[in-house]
């Protein structure tokens, strides 16, 4: 079914459609278009450092202010070919691409995924989840859990209120409109005491809408709580 399916549909380049030997896969021309998040990177943010650094240093920002999370990681940085797969998946009804962009994430976020007891996505305010029809982080969440065994729970985190679009906003601008914006679904709520959450989302900017995630999770008691993008904004002033 699989060699009849490819031959008459073969299988395309996530960024560009040309043919690729399975779904989900890139091309050798788009590979080298992607900025891919490796090691030397702050142990703590994820951030990639530009120079070889000692084992376990963290970034200045890390060390200025100390997250409230435990570690987040990303696949790619958000820019050039990052930023074009990204927006193909998100904006152009893509759906299919999910399985492949969890493949990369879940090899940049390998340690996360062996100590998460539960995968939950960002949610999305049910207005904007009907005008795009679905929520890409979920997709991601879910394709996580279908790779690594772990349960995923969509529906733990609720967007109470519609917040406005955060492009083009500081970080204080983003964290002041989603104050108040994110809780935990209380059927659900008994569901994260104690445990070791692995938050998804598609990209990381400033950690606004993942800070808010990740006050509600710990307020409802999560014992730690890592994230896991897609891509992620890289500032020079950060590496």
């Amino acid at each position: 079914m699989r060699w009849t399916l490819d031959t008459l549909l073969p299988p395309g380049c996530m960024l560009c459609g040309e043919p690729v030997a399975e779904p989900g896969r890139l091309c050798a021309t788009c590979w080298p278009k992607l900025d891919f998040i490796a090691a030397p990177l702050c142990p703590c943010c994820g951030t990639p450092f530009t120079l070889p650094v000692p084992q376990g240093l963290l970034c200045g920002a890390c060390i200025a202010k100390p997250p409230r999370y435990r570690r987040a990681r990303a696949a790619l940085v958000y820019g050039g070919g990052g930023r074009d797969l990204v927006l193909r998946f998100k904006r152009a009804d893509r759906t299919d691409l999910a399985r492949g962009l969890a493949d990369l994430m879940a090899r940049a976020g390998a340690d996360l995924l062996k100590d998460a007891d539960l995968i939950v996505p960002v949610p999305l305010h049910r207005g904007r989840l009907w005008r795009r029809r679905y929520n890409q982080s979920a997709l991601l969440a879910l394709a996580l859990a279908r790779r690594s065994g772990k349960p995923a729970m969509p529906d733990l985190l609720h967007r109470l209120r519609a917040t406005p679009s955060l492009g083009g906003l500081g970080r204080e601008q983003r964290r002041r409109a989603l104050v108040g914006a994110i809780r935990v679904n209380p059927a659900r709520r008994e569901r994260v005491r104690g445990k070791a959450i692995l938050l998804v989302d598609d990209v990381f900017t400033t950690g606004a809408t993942t800070g808010a995630c990740l006050r509600a999770l710990q307020q409802a008691g999560a014992a730690s709580v890592d994230i896991l993008t897609l891509a992620r904004v890289v500032r020079p002033e950060l590496t």
